[in-house]
């Protein structure tokens, strides 16, 4: 296997830098829009082998050192007894989670029975890539799936479950430990399929101040890792927005933290410490430069990251209007600019 990716979150030496994209297997991709078009969104989740081809495209298009298992953070909270729909606006709940009785309605669903489609797909892609790159799992934080839950899809102001957090806090945990307890069996079921690392999106944890993001999401997130980690599989958190909250990821116990685009890698190495490998943190609409000024940008991070200890991301998801080629220009760059910088050769 190639090993770069996990190498790297437990901060041990590397031939180059790992690279993979969130959402690389996406609507940028035209294989992927030619499977997307003949099956809703939700059913190409729930269909393994499916899931399993759309996941391994970018590997065989890009070239990145890992695969991440093509689904959404949201099916394990539709397994918990609540309608979803999935579709090119975002996801929706046309019953949002506002009560103590719509919080108690919600079950603990066992993983296989209620998610197992999604252990398949991690079989299904090993069996496919023949082991040659880890399959990364993966789930959302329990703020980031709340927040969609109780304002009933994406929102400008997250003021419902603001509101639900300060004017009836006793329920807001109810809901982040329900969800808490649906996400760990999740998560290990994905190890136990085969996933060699996995990765927590918090991608709202940003909506938060600092203080009640300690007090909110830092225990249960906590908790996530720590089992986790337990399997001996590394853990990867990251947020959208969250440069002022490093010191509470990291507090977290995980392996490795992303950073989005807005904090220079190495401003977020001083705040993280030596002991915690990042990702990160390329904007996503710098895919759109001329190649010579995003090898430039490239470059930059790859040296203010360092050598050890570094995996390769944008700072958010890739975009549909993404030219492949350019993604494929970034990896490229990102290996070969990384193999000078092991050697000593890569100056500013």
């Amino acid at each position: 296997m190639n090993d770069r990716l996990l190498r790297a979150a437990r901060r041990q030496p590397t031939d180059t830098t790992p690279v993979w994209l969130m959402r690389q297997a996406g609507r940028y991709l035209p294989e992927y829009r030619a499977i997307r078009g003949n099956i809703a969104f939700l059913d190409l989740c729930k269909h393994p082998d499916l899931a399993a081809e759309v996941t391994v495209q970018p590997v065989t298009r890009l070239g990145v050192d890992a695969a991440i298992i093509f689904s959404d953070i949201l099916i394990p909270v539709e397994a918990m007894g609540i309608h979803l729909e999935l579709g090119d606006k975002g996801p929706h709940f046309p019953n949002p989670v506002r009560t103590a009785a719509d919080i108690d309605k919600l079950g603990v669903p066992d993983p296989v029975e209620g998610t197992g489609f999604v252990a398949e797909a991690i079989r299904r892609t090993r069996k496919a890539l023949n082991d040659s790159v880890p399959v990364i799992g993966f789930a959302g934080a329990p703020f980031t799936l709340a927040a969609y839950m109780v304002e009933g899809g994406g929102s400008k102001s997250y003021i419902l479950i603001k509101r639900l957090m300060f004017e009836q806090p006793e329920l807001a945990h109810r809901l982040f430990g329900k969800l808490t307890d649906t996400l760990i069996p999740y998560l290990k079921m994905q190890v136990e399929a085969g996933a060699s690392i996995v990765q927590i999106f918090d991608s709202w944890g940003g909506e938060l101040s600092p203080w009640d993001y300690e007090r909110f999401c830092l225990p249960y997130l906590k908790r996530m890792v720590s089992e986790l980690k337990a399997t001996g599989v590394p853990v990867i958190v990251f947020g959208v927005g969250m440069s002022t909250h490093l010191s509470l990821l990291k507090s977290t116990g995980a392996d490795v933290v992303g950073l989005d685009w807005t904090l220079p890698m190495d401003e977020g190495r001083k705040v993280l410490g030596p002991d915690v490998a990042v990702q990160g943190n390329l904007d996503p609409l710098h895919l759109f430069l001329p190649c010579e000024e995003l090898e430039g940008r490239v470059k930059d991070i790859l040296l203010r990251a360092g050598p050890v200890g570094h995996i390769f991301n944008l700072g958010h998801g890739i975009l549909p209007p993404t030219d492949p080629e350019a993604a494929k220009f970034a990896v490229e760059a990102v290996h070969r600019l990384g193999t000078a910088l092991r050697q000593g050769t890569l100056k500013p």
